[in-house]
């Protein structure tokens, strides 16, 4: 997941996960693109980058920020992820783009009861 804006970092070190820029057309929550932007990073980058630790522990205070969706915002979430997999598909993204927005949810805990 390399694909960026062109001025978003100019100078990014080799081994840096960045999730796409999504058009805001789209209409995805700010607060989810923002969610999954870090996720990415923290995920995708080399240690080189990121500290797996930290990047560890920050993974599980996401995990447990986004299982407390319920309601509206579950379902207002459920809906961006689909849109996002529809954009994928339709955008040409790699298989492994594709199961990380696919898994996403599960992955993470979020809706299950």
């Amino acid at each position: 997941m390399t694909d960026q804006p062109d001025d978003a970092c100019p100078d990014m070190p080799e081994g840096a996960a960045l999730f796409p820029l999504i058009p805001e057309e789209l209409g995805i929550h700010p607060l989810l693109l923002a969610t999954l932007h870090a996720i990415v990073f923290f995920d995708g980058s080399t240690v080189e980058n990121v500290s797996d630790n930290a990047a560890n522990a920050s993974l599980t205070y996401l995990g447990t920020y986004l299982q407390r969706l319920k309601g509206a915002d579950l379902k207002r979430i459920r809906e961006d992820m689909e849109c996002l997999v529809a954009f994928a598909r339709q955008e040409g993204w790699e298989q492994e783009e594709l199961q990380f927005l696919q898994g996403f949810l599960k992955e993470f805990g979020v809706g299950q009861p």
